[in-house]
C-alpha cells in the first residue's frame, strides 16, 4: 500500500499581457491522494474497519464490567461482517458501504448503552490497533497528517496541505456530511446528530498514539462543512494562535 501523495507542483501565474506590469504570482497544487488506485482505496477502507471493530472489542474487554452485553456483542459481530463484499474483485465504493454501515452499528451500539461520551473511549481504544497496524512512513508528525488526508480522499473531500507551517491539513469540504444524508436517505440509521462528534475524537487519537500533538478547529462557509488538523512534536511550544478559531469558523455541536 502506497502513502506517497500526487507530487507538488509549482507552477507560476503570468499577469494578462493588457494589464499593467506586476510580479508573477506564486502558485502550489499541494500533493493529494486523487491517483490513490481502485485496491488500496479497497484496502484502506478494510484497515479502518478492522481498527474500529478490534478497538470496540478491546474497549468492551478493558471495561470487563459488560457481561451482560456480551450476546448483544456477538450479534452485532454477525452483522458487522454480514454480505462482506468479495476482497479480490469488488470496487471500493462496496467497501465504503460496509465501513459506514458498519461504523453506524457500533456507534449505535455504545451510545444506546453507555451514552456519546463513551465515544471519547472508543477512539482511544481504536487509535492503539492503528498505532499497531498503520506503518511508520519516516516523516515523523506528518504521518498521521497524511493518513487524514487519505481518508478524506475516501470521500472525495476537498482538503489541501499546508506545509509552511509544519504538518497540517485543511480539509476545505469534508463529504462525510454528503454520503451520511445519502445513507439516511437510504435507510441507514444514524445516531449522531453530526459526524464531527466522534470524527474528532478519533483524529486526535489516532495523532497523540503516534506520540504527536494534536489540534484541530472546526469550520464552516461557503464551502460547506470543514476541519483543521495540525500535528506537531510534543516539544514544540503550543501556538494558542494557531488553535483559535478563525472569524468565519464555527464549532459544531
Amino acid at each position: 500500500m502506497s502513502d506517497a501523495p500526487d507530487r507538488a507542483v509549482a507552477r507560476t501565474v503570468a499577469a494578462p499581457a493588457a494589464a499593467a506590469p506586476t510580479a508573477a504570482v506564486p502558485a502550489t497544487v499541494g500533493p493529494r491522494y486523487r491517483s490513490m488506485p481502485e485496491a488500496e482505496r479497497s484496502a484502506l477502507w478494510r484497515q479502518r474497519l478492522h481498527e474500529a471493530e478490534a478497538g470496540l472489542t478491546r474497549l468492551l474487554v478493558q471495561r470487563g464490567d459488560d457481561t451482560p452485553h456480551l450476546t448483544d456483542w456477538f450479534a452485532l459481530q454477525s452483522a458487522l461482517f454480514a454480505d462482506l463484499p468479495d476482497p479480490l474483485t469488488a470496487p471500493a465504493a462496496d467497501w465504503q458501504r460496509i465501513f459506514f454501515r458498519d461504523q453506524a452499528l457500533m456507534e449505535r451500539f455504545l451510545v444506546t448503552r453507555y451514552g456519546e461520551e463513551i465515544l471519547a473511549d472508543w477512539a482511544r481504544a481504536n487509535a492503539e490497533v492503528y498505532r499497531e497496524v498503520e506503518p511508520d512512513h519516516g516523516r515523523g508528525a506528518a504521518d498521521p497528517i497524511h493518513r487524514i488526508a487519505r481518508q478524506a480522499e475516501l470521500y472525495g473531500s476537498d482538503y489541501e496541505f499546508d506545509e509552511d507551517e509544519g504538518p497540517a491539513l485543511t480539509i476545505t469540504h469534508c463529504s462525510i456530511w454528503d454520503y451520511r444524508e445519502r445513507a439516511r436517505r437510504s435507510g441507514v440509521r444514524l445516531t449522531l446528530a453530526s459526524p464531527c462528534t466522534y470524527c474528532t475524537e478519533a483524529l486526535t487519537a489516532n495523532i497523540e498514539v503516534k506520540g504527536y500533538r494534536a489540534s484541530h478547529r472546526l469550520r464552516t462557509g461557503p464551502t460547506g462543512h470543514g476541519c483543521r488538523w495540525e500535528a506537531a512534536d510534543p516539544g514544540d511550544p503550543a501556538d494558542d494562535t494557531e488553535r483559535a478559531p478563525a472569524p468565519d469558523d464555527a464549532r459544531e455541536a
